[in-house]
């Protein structure tokens, strides 16, 4: 069983907002590098979002660019992915994971630790 846990997802229509969490039980986020990752029906995991280790920089991917927010907040040991104007081409399973180093990657191969997974799904 991992230690991220993740919470929020779901079914909102496009246009809408969610934000997905990401926790840390046992072990401090902020000692990694913290991505995100989108796995979409028949199509492969994608980096979507990171932020670093060593100077909390960030790291969007094209298609979520201007849309998606993510951010950490130590004192409760979770990083947040605020999901904003959501599209239907979004919809997919959301991963968050962890790498022990200090910079961002959206490389998979790179991270050693995953949370669960949660659906999100946009449709009208």
């Amino acid at each position: 069983q991992s230690w991220l846990v993740q919470t929020g997802g779901g079914q909102v229509q496009p246009g809408e907002s969610l934000t997905l969490s990401c926790s840390g039980t046992g072990y401090t986020l902020e000692t990694y590098a913290i991505g995100w990752f989108a796995k979409a029906p028949g199509k492969k995991r994608v980096g979507i979002s990171c932020i670093s280790r060593s100077d909390h920089g960030t790291y969007y991917g094209d298609s979520v660019k201007g849309r998606f927010t993510i951010s950490i907040d130590n004192a409760k040991n979770t990083v947040y992915l605020q999901m904003n104007n959501l599209q239907p081409e979004d919809t997919a399973v959301y991963y968050c994971a962890a790498a022990p180093q200090n910079y961002c990657s959206d490389y998979a191969a790179e991270y050693d630790f995953w949370g669960q997974g949660t659906q999100v799904t946009v449709s009208s």
